[in-house]
């Protein structure tokens, strides 16, 4: 199965990411036990995946441990930590340290591979890089923590603010970075300081509603002719995405947009979340499919290219 560096981590990763967040929580969040949860993970494993994303606000740290452990050498996990309370004041860093621990022990491991900051917006990541990001540095020291990262909050900061200025303060090796095509402005806004700096990235959001409802794209894409970031003279308002459903070359919307995300420069991983085994096989084949027929990629970037606004979501 392929595999892509890690930005300069020195990790191999394959490019499709297992997302163990987002709507679906591995099937928890829909109802589903911990079996339907640790029946996606195998099956993850079984198409060659090896890279892991979860946090503790998911609730699924302990599954994810439980079920990786007879082969925990050969994963990489990235968990995140909340850095402020229920009242949204900032907490001690001794309490991310205590963050850390308890992941550590939910996925009965010594160490994760990438600890992050979770959902960070631009107000708050001066603080981070004062206050906690040292603190951090002795537990990478300890060994606990491999590397460091930071995610952003893509629905609050669709411009990538936060990290434009996180990315070249050097304190971060892998960030999380929502893109897509209906809003690709990383491919400007964040990439190439990423590549300048050698950092990784996991791209979240590659598909989201507006990407898989019909009737929420239908409002994102009035939403952008109306904001003017969208020409309504260059697209179909009544089905926006008919030249990309049409083409012989494309199995469906889904599949394009884990295939647009994929192939541009600067992306390592592109995760992908799901409850559903057979869904998952899907994903994962179409983030190994090849780029997108150059004419559907140029028209892509055409319609959407100015987009700042919306996260797809």
């Amino acid at each position: 199965m392929e595999q892509v560096a890690l930005g300069t981590t020195g990790l191999m990763v394959n490019p499709a990411g297992l997302g163990c967040g987002g709507y679906s929580r591995l099937g928890m969040r829909d109802g589903g036990d911990a079996s339907v949860a640790e029946g996606v993970i195998r099956k993850a494993l079984d198409l060659g995946v090896n890279f892991f994303d979860t946090a503790r606000a998911y609730g699924t740290e302990e599954v994810l441990g439980k079920t990786v452990q007879s082969c925990r050498d050969e994963v990489i996990i990235s968990t995140k930590t909340m850095f402020q309370d229920r009242e949204g004041n900032y907490m001690p860093a001794e309490r991310l340290v205590a963050s850390l621990e308890r992941s550590l022990e939910r996925m009965q491991t010594d160490r994760v591979e990438v600890f992050s900051f979770h959902g960070v917006t631009p107000e708050h990541l001066q603080h981070c890089l004062e206050v906690y990001v040292p603190v951090l540095q002795k537990e990478i020291e300890k060994g606990k923590i491999r590397h460091l990262g930071i995610t952003e909050s893509f629905m609050h900061d669709p411009t990538h603010e936060m990290l434009k200025t996180a990315i070249p303060s050097g304190a971060f090796d892998v960030v999380m970075v929502g893109f897509n095509f209906l809003n690709p402005c990383a491919r400007d806004e964040v990439f190439p300081l990423c590549i300048k700096h050698g950092v990784a990235t996991q791209i979240m959001h590659a598909v989201r509603r507006a990407l898989s409802n019909e009737e929420v794209l239908l409002e994102t894409v009035q939403q952008l002719i109306k904001s003017g970031e969208v020409s309504a003279s260059g697209i179909n308002a009544d089905d926006p995405l008919d030249f990309l459903k049409s083409h012989r070359d494309i199995a469906s919307v889904t599949q394009a947009a884990y295939r647009f995300c994929r192939h541009e420069p600067g992306v390592s991983v592109v995760l992908n979340g799901t409850g559903s085994q057979d869904h998952l096989v899907q994903n994962v084949a179409a983030i190994h499919e090849a780029g997108l027929p150059g004419d559907i990629q140029d028209r892509l970037l055409n319609v959407f290219g100015r987009v700042r606004s919306v996260s797809g979501d």
